[in-house]
């Protein structure tokens, strides 16, 4: 028979706050474990000592490094990596003997704590029981003493090793946030604060429930002193109607403008790279105070401080767009984003149709151009679209499937390259299949097909086929294709390109 192994958390620091049901395993353990670093003592340990009986056998399983250098051959993550399996072995002997091990976790074993490593690599091997322990952040919240989240409010979670313009970022869309991870990262995660407009709110507590307990304003910390027992806590404000990405767009409201209005952006982000983001698109959204838009859209934009952010879901284009209008009537600079070009398949269009409305008569409407996703997937594969092509969407959401087959044999007949965005998605997988065919009857079988998938992106592949090899079940949402000329030619060098010239 072998033993069995607890993750048992123990809370943030005052022994107090253990469970009854943690203290009941701690106390009959076999075996109690523990982390530390060199030369540090346990504070897990700390936490349980008057519980962990006499006749237990203790194994301190000592961190090699923390944040030092190492000289390990694979690095900080090498070292850790060798740790956890040496570990993991100690701890396995015990088990084996027939011996039941407590592993002790500071606040909960699986949240940031070094048990989940152990559980990953002995849960299936023995049987294993989890006893969760209030973490860091809700003694926190306690000290505090605000409620960080209510009603409807988003609560999200964040190390502080966050690139800082990530971390403005996610603090922007959040409605509440604790941030963890602190120490050397403080001066960073204040920055990021104050460019996400939530500095003002944002309570540091350090060591809560432990002693030496401290609750201060964020910008009153000198970051001297920042320990690694610290943590940021934001506070949720949904009763300031503050209102969390990816929610509905609200309903337009008929205002009066108490000024002239401003002029309304839409704006070309590109495919994807900052590098791909024209000066003048760029230049344009660090002036405005509002960015409207596609929630992955808007997280391509660095959140600076003044700017509100209004993030919403994939199909609400036309609302989106109105709640923009509204904004710039009443005098807000604000900015419409879309991904590659807005006026290819994005966001320009919406605006139009919806400034046709009366109401924003005074509105004045300005395209910034973008890189599109076709410009970039052809410069990967070289020039497929050097003479006349077209450009396309499988997507039946807004125009019949009847239109589209048409359209298709119409470009298949004229002898011209395609590109077709959005040839499928989770809910339309036949389309593309059903393009291929009608593309085969025109087209021989040994036409190039470009297929880019998450150009720019992380992830990014360029795939060079045949329109009669081509496979539709490897194409998903993120792809882009290209469909060749007649003429289209692969060279030696596995470049794509259309002769700008065609044959009588």
């Amino acid at each position: 028979m072998t033993g069995r192994f607890h993750g048992v958390g123990v809370g943030p620091g005052d022994p107090g706050l253990i469970t009854l049901k943690a203290a009941g395993l701690i106390a009959a353990a076999d075996v109690v474990a523990y982390h530390a670093g060199v030369g540090k003592a346990s504070n897990a340990r700390r936490i349980a000592a008057s519980l962990i009986p006499g006749s237990a056998v203790e194994e301190q399983l000592t961190y090699p490094v923390t944040t030092g250098a190492t000289d390990h051959p694979g690095g900080y993550a090498g070292a850790l990596a060798d740790f956890y399996e040496e570990s993991a072995a100690r701890l396995a002997v015990h088990l084996d003997a027939g011996r039941d091990v407590v592993l002790l976790s500071e606040g909960d074993p699986l949240f940031y704590g070094s048990y989940m490593y152990m559980h990953d690599r002995l849960s299936e091997r023995y049987e294993t029981e989890i006893v969760p322990g209030v973490p860091a952040f809700a003694a926190a919240t306690a000290v505090a003493a605000a409620p960080l989240a209510r009603q409807t409010d988003v609560l999200t979670v964040l190390p502080g090793t966050l690139p800082e313009p990530e971390l403005a970022r996610r603090l922007a869309d959040t409605d509440a946030a604790v941030i963890m991870k602190l120490g050397r990262t403080f001066p960073a995660v204040c920055r990021a604060l104050e460019s996400a407009g939530r500095l003002e709110h944002a309570v540091y507590v350090e060591r809560a429930s432990m002693d030496g307990e401290r609750r201060l304003p964020v910008a009153e910390v000198d970051p001297a002193t920042v320990p690694y027992f610290s943590l940021i806590l934001v506070t949720g404000d949904s009763r300031n109607g503050r209102r969390s990405r990816d929610q509905a767009v609200p309903e337009p409201q008929a205002v009066e403008s108490a000024g002239p209005a401003a002029e309304l952006l839409v704006i070309g982000l590109g495919p994807g790279p900052g590098h791909w983001l024209t000066p003048e698109a760029s230049a344009a959204l660090a002036e405005v105070d509002h960015v409207v838009g596609y929630g992955p859209y808007v997280d391509r934009v660095p959140q600076r401080p003044g700017l509100t952010r209004h993030a919403s879901g994939n199909t609400v284009e036309i609302d989106r767009a109105r709640l923009a209008l509204d904004l710039a009537r009443e005098g807000e600079r604000v900015a419409v984003v879309s991904g590659g070009d807005a006026g290819v398949f994005g966001m320009a269009t919406a605006v139009f149709e919806a400034a046709e409305d009366p109401a924003y008569a005074g509105v004045p409407v300005r395209v910034l151009p973008g890189v599109s996703a076709v410009q970039a997937v052809a410069a990967r594969a070289g020039a497929p679209v050097g003479g006349d092509f077209a450009v396309m969407s499988l997507s039946d959401r807004l125009k019949p499937w009847e239109v589209i087959e048409r359209r298709l044999r119409a470009v298949a007949e004229a002898d011209m390259a395609l590109a077709i965005y959005n040839p499928a998605s989770r809910s339309r997988t036949e389309q593309v299949a059903t393009a291929r065919e009608v593309l085969l009857e025109h087209r021989k079988p040994d036409t190039v097909v470009v297929v880019g998938r998450s150009v720019g992106r992380q992830g990014e592949s360029l795939t060079v086929t045949t329109l009669g090899e081509l496979d539709p079940a490897g194409i998903d949402m993120r792809c882009l294709l290209i469909v060749g000329a007649s003429g289209t030619r692969l060279s030696g060098a596995g470049r794509v390109w259309t002769p700008r010239w065609v044959q009588p």
